[in-house]
Order: C-alpha cells, then sequence, then structure tokens
C-alpha cells in the first residue's frame, strides 16, 4: 500500500508499519492529503526490506506486530540496517517501562494510543526538522555518499548508483568502519537472510558496485572480509581482495 504525495510541495517519504488494516487506512487518508508520500508494512519482514531498498524520512512504527515485536524491529533497524532514519514508536503501551525500552532500542519518539492524528503529525514534522541537517550525506575517510541523489563522490570524481547497489552501498558507508555480516546484508536487501542461502546474489551485486565504482572512482572501495562479509575500505588502506 502506498500513497502519493501532493505535486509542488516539499515531500517527507513515511514509511508506516501498522498491523491493523483500520488505523492505517486512517493515517494514509488524514496524511495522504498532505505533504507525505507513504509507504506501509503490515509485518516486520515487510518493513525490513522496504528500509532496505527505499530512502524514508520518519518510520511510523507499531510496537505489538506479527512475528517480531516492534521493539525488536526497532534494534533490527539501527544495528542490522545502520539505518538512522528517526522512528516514532506508537502503541496503546503506556508504562514507563515501555517507554523506556523502546527509547534504549533507538526509538525517537514514543506516542501512546489512543492519539489525535494531528498530534502524529506534528511529532513527524518535529522530527523530520531535527534529522534533515544530518541527511546531507554520509562520509567514509575522502568518500562522500548522498542518500538522495545515489551519488558517490571522491577526490572530485563522482559515480551514481542504482538499485541493490546503491542499497549495499549506504549500508556499507552506514556501518563504517564496522564490517556488515554476508547475513546482515542480505537480509535487509531481501528481507530474510535465507532468501540469499548460497550468497551468490549477494556476491553479484558486490561485483557489480566494485565495478562501478572502479571505472567511475578509480577504487572498487568495497572490501571483503573472508568469511565475514564486507566492508568499505577508503584508498589509503590495503587494495581488497575481490570476492
Amino acid at each position: 500500500m502506498s500513497a502519493p504525495a501532493p505535486a509542488n510541495r516539499q515531500v517527507l517519504r513515511l514509511l508506516i508499519v501498522e498491523d491493523q488494516i483500520d488505523l492505517a487506512e486512517n493515517l494514509f487518508e488524514f496524511l495522504g492529503e498532505s505533504r507525505y508520500a507513504l509507504d506501509f508494512a503490515a509485518d516486520g519482514l515487510t518493513a525490513l526490506h522496504l528500509l532496505a531498498t527505499n530512502p524514508y524520512d520518519v518510520i511510523v512504527l507499531d510496537l505489538m506486530l506479527p512475528g517480531v515485536s516492534g521493539f525488536d524491529l526497532c534494534q533490527r533497524i539501527r544495528r542490522d540496517l545502520q539505518c538512522d532514519t528517526p522512528i516514532i514508536l506508537m502503541t496503546a503501551r503506556g508504562a514507563l517501562a515501555d517507554k523506556e525500552r523502546g527509547f534504549e532500542c533507538g526509538a525517537d519518539d514514543y506516542l501512546v494510543k489512543p492519539f489525535e492524528l494531528r498530534e502524529l503529525q506534528l511529532r513527524i514534522d518535529a522530527l523530520y526538522r531535527r534529522y534533515t541537517p544530518r541527511k546531507a550525506g554520509l562520509e567514509a575517510g575522502p568518500i562522500r555518499f548522498d542518500p538522495g541523489t545515489l551519488r558517490v563522490t571522491m577526490n572530485d570524481r563522482e559515480a551514481e548508483l542504482t538499485g541493490i547497489p546503491a542499497r549495499l552501498f549506504e549500508l556499507l558507508i552506514r556501518a563504517y568502519p564496522n564490517f556488515l555480516s554476508h547475513e546482515a546484508l542480505s537480509e535487509a536487501i531481501w528481507g530474510d537472510s535465507s532468501g540469499d542461502a548460497d550468497g551468490h546474489s549477494l556476491r553479484t551485486h558486490i561485483y557489480t558496485l566494485r565495478q562501478t565504482l572502479q571505472r567511475a572512482l578509480g577504487h572498487s572501495l568495497i572490501r571483503t572480509v573472508y568469511g565475514r562479509g564486507y566492508r568499505i575500505e577508503p584508498p589509503a588502506g590495503d587494495q581488497e581482495p575481490q570476492a
């Protein structure tokens, strides 16, 4: 489910993660008439897949989800996807211990049901204003990546990425200087680490990403951590072994 935003206005892209269809429809009806473009996920795996393949300005996340709780999903968004998009948790659980757990999992705001839709809108806008300055670009040494344009720049040279290679690069540069495991990358891209059980698809996309970066920037930038995963390596480091 998705809803476009009106033309000629600044667009905020939202991901609504909510398994109650009636509430989701109310949110779409209220926010869809304003300056928002909305995507919808009814469960955690769908949400992870959407986050791995699309940029969002704010995530509105229900706690009571099928399969994986909102607490666990929030933690995985921060830890596995290395995603710092602001998250609003919404739930009927208003105890202080629940709020404390939510913030410890990486949430930026906590809204207790029932609530006025206008209050949610105000909180979305406030989070977006605070978050916007941090979205200008991601850096790893001399490497800069703009999630908005999907452009990588280094030493006055530029590469424009697309599709899954662009998302892989964003995940890796967000994790820098740490590596990301094969399992974390596969789950982020395909929504389930078993979706690429033999790693062939992941290796193919990493190879495509390296080739694009090598042609445009003169360096492939992605190092294999053998038996573990991949990480960004700026040119000053050792030359990376190829997968």
